[in-house]
C-alpha cells in the first residue's frame, strides 16, 4: 500500500514538474510583436558595364534607417517564427565611377522586402533570451526611376528571392515587455538592364542592424 501510495505521488510530482514549462509558456503567450529601428548596410557588390567604362562594385545604393515590425509566433517554448515586414523604402542608386566621371547619382526606386525565418531561442524564459534563425526573403522592386545622362533609362528585375540569416536577443524590462537587439545579413539581388538588355547584376545583400522593444501576449 506504501509503495503504491509513494509511486502515486511520485508520479504526480513528475508530473507537476513536467507541465511547468508548459504552463509558463501558456502564461506568457505564444506571440511576440517587436518594433525596430533598423539600420541597412547594402553590400553594394556589382558586375562591370564594359561599355559605359563602368568597374566592377560601382552601382551602389544609399545606406539608411528604417522601421521594421516583425510578428513571432512559438511553437514550443524554444522554437518560434519570425515574419519580418515594413512599408516600401525609397533608395538612391548612384554609379560611383564610369566614362561620365563619377559619382553620379541616377535616380532612385522603391523595394519591399517581407522575410520569414525559422528561430531557436536558448536558454529557459527568462531575463535574457539569445536566438539563432534562418529563412528566406522576398523583396519586390518597383517605382524604379533611373537614368543616365546620355544613355537612357534603365530599369531592374522586379522580385528578389534570397536566403536570410540571423541573431539577436532579447532582454525582459517588464512583464511582457522585451528590448530587443537583432542582426541580419539577407540576399537581395536585381540585374540592371538598358532597353532589355542586361547590363549588370546588383547584389545589395544588406547588414541589418535592429533595436527596439517587443510586448509578448
Amino acid at each position: 500500500m506504501k509503495t503504491n501510495l509513494a509511486r502515486a505521488l511520485a508520479a504526480t510530482l513528475l508530473g507537476t514538474m513536467c507541465a511547468v514549462p508548459a504552463l509558463a509558456q501558456e502564461a506568457q503567450g505564444n506571440w511576440l510583436v517587436r518594433a525596430r529601428a533598423v539600420r541597412l548596410e547594402p553590400a553594394n557588390k556589382s558586375d562591370a558595364i564594359g561599355a559605359l567604362a563602368v568597374p566592377e562594385n560601382a552601382i551602389t545604393i544609399d545606406k539608411k534607417t528604417i522601421p521594421e515590425l516583425d510578428i513571432t509566433y512559438f511553437f514550443t517554448p524554444n522554437i518560434a517564427t519570425e515574419l519580418v515586414l515594413t512599408v516600401p523604402q525609397k533608395q538612391h542608386v548612384t554609379i560611383e565611377q564610369s566614362a561620365l566621371g563619377g559619382p553620379v547619382d541616377i535616380g532612385t526606386f522603391k523595394h519591399l522586402p517581407p522575410t520569414l525565418t525559422l528561430q531557436y531561442h536558448f536558454l529557459p524564459e527568462g531575463t535574457f533570451r539569445p536566438y539563432v534563425g534562418a529563412g528566406l526573403n522576398y523583396t519586390r522592386i518597383s517605382s524604379t526611376n533611373l537614368t543616365v545622362p546620355t544613355v537612357g533609362r534603365l530599369d531592374l528585375d522586379h522580385n528578389s528571392f534570397g536566403l536570410a540569416v540571423g541573431a539577436g536577443f532579447d532582454i525582459k524590462v517588464a512583464k511582457n515587455v522585451f528590448l530587443n537587439f537583432d542582426v541580419k545579413k539577407v540576399q537581395i539581388r536585381t540585374d540592371v538592364s538598358l532597353n532589355g538588355t542586361k547590363l549588370s547584376t546588383v547584389k545589395v545583400d544588406p547588414l541589418l542592424i535592429g533595436v527596439g522593444i517587443g510586448y509578448r501576449f
